[in-house]
């Protein structure tokens, strides 16, 4: 076990290291520069401000600066955010995203394993058809059109038509912020980053779970006459959710990934809001180090799923 925990942290150290170099080139390669706004500021000024942040050096030099900072657990100040470091904003915003992302997950795969085994168990029924076309329209509509649609409609158009008609609206999940109401603003935010992975894992979760009950144990376990009820939960549950497993990690990217753009449009206070406003605003080192630390959170993602699978299967070897 830990041979094997020792290798993938040596595939995982080069793999965020080219993630991060990417990354690093690929900022700098757009156009304007972290103090071009919108009044322009005097050539002296902007140019102490690139001595003191070493933008003045060759770009290579910056680099391994920067990876040397970063080695030693240093993102760097941010260039927009006046004394505050990129460490200090990302501690800040990740139990927000962390608490979004797990319960969007958990969610996900709850709900998602439910609908799959029941449209496994009706196989072919209206339940069956009902539950799959749920799944494409839920894999088919990305979560940013999805929240556009939500906040519009639900948040916005009906409250309006609520007021109108003297009822009262503040029963209505709320459209931005995060924590000062509770459920009221969690509704929103968690329901479009949780449908898209719902549709997915129901539509996978069928798929296996149909071709675990055709299996020669399951046959025999029902030849002994068990219960089906218990046939499911001892018999075809585990090795059903294999699939599953195996997909949380590229799930849980998505996830994160995608609350990118779903903190912006809820004005949730997560890494996600920090990202896109370091993003416009070319602020190099936010916009890395949020990329660092979502690299490292989905190499340690994949890791997990990879040793969960292999609980859940005794006969899967460790081994890289």
């Amino acid at each position: 076990m830990f041979q094997y925990l020792f290798r993938r942290l040596l595939v995982a150290i080069p793999t965020l290291l080219v993630i991060v170099t990417l990354a690093f080139f690929m900022v700098r390669a757009a156009p304007g520069g972290p103090f071009d706004q919108d009044r322009k500021i005097p050539p002296e000024i902007e140019a102490n401000l690139n001595r003191v942040y070493h933008l003045d050096e060759p770009l290579y030099q910056q680099y391994f600066r920067y990876m040397g900072n970063a080695a030693q657990g240093d993102l760097g100040p941010s260039f927009q955010y006046a004394d505050r470091t990129v460490n200090e904003m990302i501690a800040d915003g990740f139990l927000v995203s962390a608490e979004l992302g797990i319960t969007a997950i958990f969610i996900a795969v709850v709900i998602g394993s439910l609908l799959g085994i029941s449209a496994a168990m009706r196989q072919n029924s209206r339940a069956d058809y009902s539950i799959m076309a749920f799944a494409m329209i839920g894999i088919t509509i990305p979560s940013f059109v999805m929240a556009a649609l939500l906040k519009l409609g639900i948040a916005v158009s009906l409250r309006l038509w609520l007021q109108e008609h003297g009822w009262s609206a503040d029963w209505l999940p709320r459209t931005a912020g995060w924590g000062e109401y509770g459920l009221s603003q969690a509704i929103l935010p968690v329901t479009c980053l949780a449908l898209p992975q719902i549709a997915y894992i129901s539509r996978m979760m069928r798929g296996s779970m149909i071709e675990v009950l055709h299996a020669n144990h399951v046959r025999t376990a029902r030849a002994k006459g068990l219960p089906e009820r218990q046939v499911i939960l001892k018999h075809c549950l585990k090795p059903a959710l294999m699939p599953v497993v195996s997909y949380l990690g590229p799930a849980c990217a998505a996830v994160m990934t995608g609350s990118v753009i779903i903190e912006k449009i809820f004005d949730i206070p997560g890494i996600g809001r920090f990202f896109v406003n370091g993003a416009l605003n070319r602020d190099y080192t936010l916009v890395l180090g949020v990329v660092v630390f979502y690299g490292a959170l989905i190499l340690l993602f994949n890791l997990l799923v990879d040793l969960a699978y292999a609980f859940l299967d005794p006969k899967v070897r460790l081994r890289s």
